[in-house]
């Protein structure tokens, strides 16, 4: 995620919708006093001589690349370290209420047709597997299966952003949120993360009955508020 204190933005990032690119191109619009949350090293990477994760440590106690596993296994909230990649709206407040920007910023955050973004994750999740097992298989029995993006931008299910773009928009959309701010990016928007798909199939050819109902279930709250369809 990012916090511009700079142009008065936070960017919450959401899985499988090119959140890492958009966080890559608004990193070069950032100043030294905003919060830039680190990404994988590949990712950090692409923004080598440019500015990296920065402010996000709220005691610097710890090295980034331990912070996830330190937050996965021994329970630590956002007050104990800071920001972090994909931090849901209510954690992000939290944190920001001291200084008011949560109340003044312009917030946004970006999804994706439910029905492709659980294809995409399903490629993701099993990326470093050369047989990853049937799909219908990964939706019944994967327990990091679902996807949770409207908890990312939401609070108490209701909406906590000012803007939800969507991915099949991504650059349009983009472009309305940082308008927004007075704001615009002067370098096309980079790629990362397009690899993983290993098929072009189409999206809907990797459904059921069953499958299409679950994921018509499970982000129904989505699905209803940008309109979505399978």
């Amino acid at each position: 995620m990012i916090v511009s204190h700079t142009h008065k933005f936070i960017f919450l990032k959401t899985k499988k919708t090119a959140g890492t690119s958009i966080e890559l191109a608004l990193s070069e619009l950032c100043g030294p006093d905003d919060v830039i949350t680190p990404l994988t090293e590949i990712d950090e990477a692409q923004r080598a001589g440019k500015r990296g994760a920065q402010n996000w440590r709220l005691h610097g106690w710890w090295d980034s690349p331990r912070f996830l596993w330190k937050r996965r296994w021994m329970k630590f909230t956002a007050e104990d370290y800071g920001f972090y990649n994909h931090m849901p709206a209510a954690e992000a407040k939290a944190l920001l209420d001291d200084d008011k920007a949560w109340r003044s910023y312009f917030k946004f955050a970006f999804d994706r047709n439910p029905w492709d973004r659980q294809v995409s994750w399903y490629h993701h999740r099993y990326r470093r597997k050369d047989t990853p097992p049937p799909f219908a298989e990964f939706m019944h029995s994967d327990r990091r299966a679902r996807v949770n993006n409207y908890d990312i931008y939401s609070i108490d299910g209701g909406l906590a952003v000012d803007f939800v773009g969507r991915f099949e928009n991504l650059e349009g959309d983009l472009k309305r949120a940082l308008d927004q701010v007075g704001l615009k990016l002067d370098t096309p928007l980079p790629h990362a993360k397009t690899t993983f798909r290993r098929t072009s199939a189409p999206y809907r050819d990797y459904y059921d009955a069953d499958t299409r109902a679950m994921v018509g279930d499970w982000y129904a709250q989505e699905i209803a508020l940008l309109d979505y369809a399978f």
